[in-house]
């Protein structure tokens, strides 16, 4: 596979939304390019505009711009608020097109709202961890979901490492 550009990478996020014991999943639509008809949670990419024309936190940056970001993909997404987005992990693939694109991904307690899912996203679930295994996941996304409920119920955050190989 050709990469494109060997420096620049596609940066998205995702967020393992929970609320109690249960966690969002949504259904990716069949028109969707990459895991059509998979069910994943809510994420997207960050955009210029997520930042662009917001005052720069110092005189030359923009802080928090992933936040940002990730917050209005939830909300577009699935018409949520979520409360402190806390990281878990990163995830590289090389897309079709060879771009390499880095997803980060977060996890989150619901705040406020109802689910009112966009025209990507088919169908959402609240589901446990045990019933999550039930569904057609993208690629280790059940993994990560165990990984936060082990979190959520109090296991030592150092011993909770994915699988590397």
């Amino acid at each position: 596979m050709e990469i494109k550009d060997r420096e620049l990478h596609r940066i998205t996020s995702t967020a393992i939304i929970y609320k109690g014991d249960k966690y969002l999943l949504v259904r990716r639509s069949l028109k969707k390019k990459a895991f059509p008809g998979k069910w994943t949670v809510p994420g997207g990419g960050l955009e210029v505009d997520d930042y662009i024309d917001t005052p720069k936190t110092t005189h030359d940056h923009w802080y928090c711009g992933i936040e940002t970001s990730l917050r209005r993909e939830i909300k577009e997404e699935c018409n949520l608020q979520v409360g402190k987005l806390k990281y878990l992990l990163d995830i590289i693939f090389i897309r079709p097109d060879g771009i390499p694109a880095i997803i980060l991904s977060f996890y989150c307690p619901y705040k406020s709202g109802e689910v009112k899912l966009d025209e990507d996203n088919t169908d959402y679930k609240w589901a446990t961890c045990e019933e999550a295994k039930k569904y057609d996941l993208v690629e280790g996304l059940l993994e990560e979901i165990e990984m936060v409920d082990k979190i959520l119920k109090g296991e030592n955050e150092d011993n909770l490492e994915y699988k590397k190989h």
